[in-house]
C-alpha cells in the first residue's frame, strides 16, 4: 500500500503552506512566467493559464495522493497573497527520504520567505512525519538557490555533472537551452537541530533578507 502525506497546511509567524485552490490560478501563471522562474525550472514557457489551473487543481493534488510527494502554495499569512510554491517530490517511503523544490514570486524576493518555508516543511517533515533526509539540488549556476542552502544549514555532498538543463536569454530576446551541473545538498534531522542551537541561528528572517536579497 503507498503511504501518503496528510493532507495539511502548515504555518509560521509570516506564512501558511497550504493546498492550492482555485483562486491560486492567476496569480500563479503570472509568477511562473517571470524571467529567473523560467531560466532554472522546467515549467512551461510561456506558462499558461491553463498550465496553472493543471497543475493547482490536477497535478498538484494528484502528488499527494498517489504518495509521490506533496505541494504547497505559500502565502502570506496577513494579505493571503501567493509568495510561491514548495513541492515535495521523488518520496521513497521505505528509506523516508524526499527532495524538496520551490519558487517565489518576484514580488516576494528579498524577505527571507524561501528559507522560511523550506525550514517549516523540514521541522515538520522529521518531527512529525519521521522522515530522515530532505535533498536539494541546485543548478550550478543558480548562486542564490545556493546561498539559501547554506543558509539554512544544507550540507553539499557533490556534483552531478551535466544532469540539468537550464534556460538562458538570447540576443533576440528568446530562450536557449544550457546543460548545467547540478549541486546536491541533504538536509538531515540533526542538522536542523544544529542549525537551531547555533549562534544566530533559528528563524532568523530579516538577516536572511538582508544577506541574500536576490534568493528565489
Amino acid at each position: 500500500m503507498t503511504s501518503t502525506f496528510p493532507d495539511i497546511s502548515i504555518s509560521t509567524d509570516r506564512l501558511v503552506l497550504r493546498p492550492f485552490e482555485a483562486g491560486d490560478v492567476s496569480p500563479l501563471a503570472e509568477m511562473m512566467n517571470d524571467e529567473l522562474i523560467t531560466a532554472w525550472t522546467s515549467a512551461p514557457h510561456p506558462y499558461t493559464t491553463a498550465d496553472a489551473r493543471d497543475w493547482a487543481l490536477r497535478r498538484a493534488p494528484s502528488e499527494r495522493i498517489s504518495g509521490r510527494g506533496i505541494v504547497f502554495a505559500v502565502t502570506e499569512f496577513l494579505t493571503q497573497r501567493l509568495v510561491g510554491t514548495l513541492h515535495l517530490r521523488n518520496t521513497d517511503w521505505r528509506t523516508l527520504t524526499t527532495e524538496v523544490s520551490y519558487v517565489t514570486a518576484p514580488w516576494a524576493r528579498g524577505e527571507g520567505y524561501a528559507c522560511e518555508s523550506v525550514l517549516a516543511v523540514a521541522q515538520w517533515l522529521f518531527r512529525d512525519q519521521k522522515f530522515e533526509r530532505l535533498e536539494l539540488r541546485t543548478a550550478a549556476d543558480n548562486s542564490a538557490a545556493q546561498q539559501v542552502a547554506q543558509k539554512i544549514g544544507c550540507v553539499s555532498e557533490g556534483v552531478l555533472r551535466n544532469a540539468w538543463i537550464a534556460r538562458s536569454r538570447t540576443e533576440d530576446a528568446g530562450w536557449t537551452e544550457l546543460r548545467t551541473d547540478l549541486i546536491v545538498w541533504s538536509l538531515l534531522p540533526e542538522d536542523l537541530d544544529e542549525f537551531r542551537e547555533a549562534p544566530g541561528g533559528g528563524y532568523d528572517y530579516p538577516d536572511y533578507a538582508a544577506t541574500f536579497p536576490e534568493w528565489r
